[in-house]
Formats: C-alpha cells, structure tokens, sequence
C-alpha cells in the first residue's frame, strides 16, 4: 500500500548550521518578522540571529510576545504586527511556542477568520515562507506540518495541521541548545521522546517512520541523561537535537497516539508544560497498549540493551517500560500531586479532558481500541 512520507523543505543541520544558511535565509525575502520569545532573546540567542541578519543585509522586526504556550490571542497579536510592519518572510528562533507560533501567523496572514475556525481541517495556502530554528531538543516542530495552539475561550489545545505549514527552512544548530536549563532539557527531551515512540507504535506507521522513530529513541535514551546532568556536553545537545528532528519526522508522517491526546487537556486545563505532562502520562498510557503491540514495544526495549534478542516479547515490553520509568526518575519527572495540582479539581475536569482527547483524533492512531471509559481510567491511575 503506498503511504505519503513529507519532510521540511530545506535543512541545514550542526554546528554553524545558522552561518550557513545564509544563502537560502536569502532567498526567502528582504524583511524578517522574528517571532521569539523573552527567555530567547535574554539568552542572547536573537542578538545572534539578528547580528546575522544585520551582516546579511536583511531587515528585521522582533516580535518578542511569545510568552509561555501559544494561544489565539498570540497570534492575533503576530498577525497584526506582521501586516503593520511590512514583513515578507518568518523566523521564528525558540522553543516549541515561538515555532508553533509562527506556523499559525504565517497562516492567518493569508487565510480568513480565526484561527479556531480551522480546527480539525487541513490548513492550506500559499503562506509567507518560514525558517524554525530551534534552541530546544524537543518540540521537533522544525520538522513537522503540525501546530499546536491553545483556545483561550474554550479551554483547549487545538491541534492545527495542514503540508502548507512545513518550513521552508529548518536551521537546527546544537549550539543555541547549551544554554537550556536541566528542567527545560527534561521536558523538551521526554517530548522527543514521546514523538518517537508513538510514531514507532502507532497505526499510521510506515517502513521509514519506523527508520527514523528508532533511531531517535536509540539516542534518547543514551544522551538525554547526559544533557540533563551535564547541559554543556555538546555531543549529548547535538544528539538530542538529530533525535528531536528524527522524531518530529516520525510524528510529521506516522501522527501521535494516545500519550499526546491526553496530555493536551492537561497543559490547557492546568498549564503544565507539554514536556512534563507527556512524561507524567507515558508510563501509564504506554503500559495500557502494550498489549496492542508486544512485538513493537520489545523491538524498542532490545534497540537500547534492556532486553536480549532472546527475551520474549511480553516480558521485553515490560522491561523496556521499566527503562522509561528509570529515564523519567533521573530527569525528576514530578508527579501531578508533586506539580501542585489539586485532585478533586482534577477529577471536576477528567470528563471534558477525556472528550477533548478523544476529539484531538490522536488516541485513534493507537495500536489498540481505546475508548473515553480507557481514558478516565488512566487519569485516575495518574493519582
């Protein structure tokens, strides 16, 4: 059967990747809008990239509004301040938040209405050209179709999607990585891997998924302790970053599953970074469909050397679930009870998060059946 497999446009990727992709940053327009976030551009990241911009001969706006997880107001913000501005291109330098954000201004620049109005169709258009340029190892944004915005009237994350919101140009340097603190690491780095392993056990999965899904778990698993522990370590930041790319390309044609389903209504609800709320669902969510794929879930356990080619499949599924829940422990994953949220205001809620889950669409790429009753049930094993 044949399956669709997309990539970002253009990469440039490793040290100096930003240096040089000064000829194809060129090719996309005269004026930049910068869409960053104040973390970043503290950080002193953006004074590179617009040191850069300077040197090239290209114009620049900053719009530095980006402040913690994107929502419809952000972009209306993005969106006005593009227009007014005269801008003909995007780059969006930051975390998940700035790239996501600058998908959806580039979008709604062009398209009409809200951006609500295009939950659960395809986004399609021919937008401004957009550059993503990561300073975490993690969100894979750079590499996927997809963006992620919070609903500030309804209360939800809405997962927005369409092939015109692929990047022209995905600028992935590990360099920009070394200043992430070890919470920032963790979170963005449980992301990456969550990508991964929902693209490698999901139903949409395909050959060159599976390539690119099990490479990045094989590198999480070996250099996100070691980021962690040790931020300036730059083999570990460089790996993180090849398998945070590897991963995105494994969500961008394989789609997510369950984990992410349930994890948006948790940050939309209670915002808990993306990051952490993956990686307090992983345990749980994954343990419930491993029996939709033993044999999948033991492959990934003998990739990383927690189970022999001889351990049966069952019990090297439950090995590799031991690894991840020794992975999460290292990385001081809170619990929802250690992050400060109160159980009974949990459980008010648990109804609507199970119903936006189920609605997002992402728990039906599932190995297995999963059903709202599945999901409750998993929000109270959480406690």
């Amino acid at each position: 059967m044949a399956y669709q497999f997309t990539l970002p446009r253009n990469v440039f990727i490793g040290k100096n990747a930003l240096e040089a992709s000064e000829t194809a940053i060129k090719a996309l327009g005269k004026k930049a809008f910068v869409v960053t976030g104040r973390i970043v551009t503290r950080a002193g990241i953006v004074g590179t990239l617009t040191g850069y911009l300077e040197s090239w001969g290209i114009e620049y706006v900053v719009f530095n509004d980006i402040t913690g997880e994107p929502t419809d107001v952000m972009i209306e913000a993005g969106v006005k301040a593009y227009k007014q501005t005269g801008c003909d291109f995007l780059i969006a330098i930051g975390g998940g938040s700035p790239l996501d954000s600058a998908k959806a201004i580039a979008a709604m620049t062009v398209l009409p209405g809200k951006i609500s109005d295009y939950m659960g169709r395809d986004i399609m258009g021919k937008f401004p050209p957009m550059v993503l340029i990561p300073t975490t190892a993690g969100t894979g944004s750079e590499a996927t179709k997809f963006t992620v915005i919070t609903d500030s009237v309804k209360g939800i994350k809405m997962l927005l999607k369409g092939n015109s919101l692929l990047p022209d140009l995905a600028v992935i340097d590990p360099t920009f990585t070394l200043t992430s603190p070890p919470d920032i690491t963790a979170a963005t780095g449980m992301d990456a891997l969550t990508h991964a392993v929902e693209a490698y056990t999901s139903r949409k999965s395909t050959p060159l998924t599976e390539n690119y899904a099990l490479s990045a778990v094989k590198r999480i698993f070996k250099y996100l302790p070691i980021a962690y522990s040790n931020g300036s370590d730059e083999k570990a930041r460089e790996e993180m970053q090849l398998a945070a790319f590897e991963a995105g390309v494994g969500i961008n044609n394989a789609s997510v599953t369950l984990v992410h389903g349930m994890s948006r209504p948790i940050g939309a609800l209670f915002h808990v970074p993306h990051g952490i709320s993956n990686a307090m669902l992983i345990k749980e969510c994954l343990t419930f469909a491993l029996d939709g794929s033993y044999e999948r879930f033991a492959r990934l356990a003998r990739a990383i050397g927690t189970a022999e080619d001889t351990t049966g499949d069952i019990k090297a599924a439950g090995a590799f679930i031991e690894e991840l829940v020794k992975l999460c422990k290292h990385c001081n994953i809170p619990t929802l009870e250690e992050y400060g949220i109160n159980k009974s205001a949990f459980e008010a809620v648990a109804d609507k998060m199970a119903e936006d889950a189920m609605a997002s669409g992402s728990p039906s790429n599932t190995i297995k059946e999963v059903t709202k009753e599945d999901l409750l049930k998993i929000y109270e094993r959480l406690w």
